[in-house]
């Protein structure tokens, strides 16, 4: 069976983290135990977002739904975001050479 995602606006919602535009494409070492819970939760993201949605409710940033979407969302960033970030090929050649950086 194919899973559809679906992605919805919440009124109220805004993003918090502030992206770097130098550096949008940072890859991170995500581990076996931090892979497994993030593909969990992102199937129960997708899952009570594709049931909120198909019942067809009026969207509002105090149902109990969509605050419990948002806690999980909060709950995958700050497993995200806990991984390390991976380092360039520059910077390990700066730290191979011991260069500063620019």
């Amino acid at each position: 069976m194919a899973a559809t995602t679906t992605r919805i606006a919440v009124p109220g919602i805004r993003r918090t983290q502030a992206v770097s535009p130098t550096r949008t494409n940072r890859r991170r070492n995500i581990t076996p135990e931090a892979g497994h819970a993030l593909e969990m939760l992102g199937h129960a993201i997708e899952y009570l977002t594709d049931e909120y949605v198909f019942e067809a409710k009026q969207i509002s940033a105090n149902d109990p739904q969509v605050q419990a979407i948002r806690l999980l969302m909060a709950l995958n960033r700050q497993i995200y975001f806990a991984c390390p970030v991976v380092p360039t090929f520059a910077e390990r050649l700066r730290t191979f050479f011991h260069v500063a950086a620019p």
